[in-house]
C-alpha cells in the first residue's frame, strides 16, 4: 500500500523576490511540514534571510505562497530582536495580547509566566528589556516566540554574535522546542548547529535553492556541485567581490 505524502503546512512554488533591480530570490520551491527542523545555509547574500521572510509572508513576491490553516500562527525571531522600551514582563505580555487578544487575561498571564520559567528569566521580569545582555535578549525573544505557541517558528541567525555559553543556552532551548513538536525554520552560518538541530538542510546559492536534503544525507556525501564545494570550504562565505 502506498503511504500518502503528508500535507505541507506551508509551500512555495516558483516564488521570486526583487528589491528594485536586485533579484534576491529566484524561483523558490519549498515545502514545510509539521515537525520539520530546517536549517538554511549558504554564503552571505545568497538569499537566506529573504527566503525566511518570504516563508513568513512579510515580503512582496511573485509566484505562489500557500499556507494551511494549521500553520496560521507564525512568528519570527530576528538576529537582533526588536524589544520595546518596557520591562521583560511587559514585552511578553504585549506580544501575547497581540497574538491572542481573545485569550482570557488570566490565561495570558499564566502563559507569560510559563515562558519566563521556560527560558530561566523569572528573576529578570522587571528589568528593562533593552538593558539585558545579548544572550538574555535572545532568550527573551525566544520566550515571546514560545509563549505565542506558533505553528511555525522562524529564526534568522539565532546565535549570531553570542558568546559560546549563550549559544549553548539558545541551542538547548531550540532543541527543547523541537522536542515539544514545534516546527522550526532557521538560517545559520554554523554548520555544527545545523547538524545538531536540523532534520533538513536547505543550501542557498545566488538567490536560488540549490539543495534540500535530510541533514545526515547533506553532511554525508549527499551534497553535490556547489553545495559540496561549500561544505569543503572551497567557496567563500560571502558573495561580495
Amino acid at each position: 500500500m502506498t503511504v500518502p505524502e503528508p500535507e505541507a503546512l506551508l509551500a512555495l512554488r516558483d516564488a521570486s523576490v526583487s528589491f528594485g533591480p536586485v533579484q534576491a530570490l529566484r524561483d523558490a520551491t519549498l515545502s514545510v511540514y509539521a515537525g520539520d527542523r530546517i536549517a538554511i545555509v549558504g554564503a552571505n547574500g545568497s538569499g537566506k534571510t529573504t527566503l525566511l521572510r518570504l516563508l513568513h509572508g512579510v515580503v512582496a513576491h511573485s509566484g505562489s505562497r500557500m499556507v494551511r490553516h494549521a500553520a496560521s500562527v507564525q512568528t519570527m525571531v530576528f538576529q537582533r530582536p526588536f524589544l520595546l522600551r518596557l520591562s521583560v514582563w511587559n514585552n511578553l505580555r504585549i506580544a501575547l495580547w497581540l497574538a491572542h487578544r481573545h485569550m482570557p487575561k488570566a490565561r495570558r498571564r499564566e502563559r507569560a509566566l510559563q515562558a519566563l520559567c521556560r527560558v530561566g528569566m523569572v528573576a529578570l521580569r522587571d528589568r528593562p528589556a533593552r538593558s539585558l545582555s545579548g544572550g538574555e535578549q535572545q532568550r527573551l525573544a525566544l520566550a515571546r516566540g514560545w509563549a505565542i505557541r506558533p505553528d511555525i517558528l522562524f529564526l534568522d541567525e539565532p546565535t549570531a554574535n553570542l558568546d559560546p555559553s549563550a549559544k549553548k543556552e539558545v541551542e538547548s532551548l531550540l532543541a527543547g522546542f523541537a522536542a515539544e513538536g514545534m516546527t522550526l525554520v532557521m538560517s545559520t552560518h554554523n554548520l555544527g548547529q545545523a547538524k545538531r538541530l536540523a532534520t533538513r538542510v536547505v543550501y542557498m546559492d545566488g538567490g536560488r535553492i540549490d539543495t534540500d536534503l535530510p541533514t545526515a544525507e547533506f553532511f554525508n556525501s549527499g551534497a553535490r556541485g556547489r553545495a559540496d564545494l561549500f561544505l569543503k570550504g572551497e567557496l567563500s562565505w560571502s558573495l561580495d567581490p
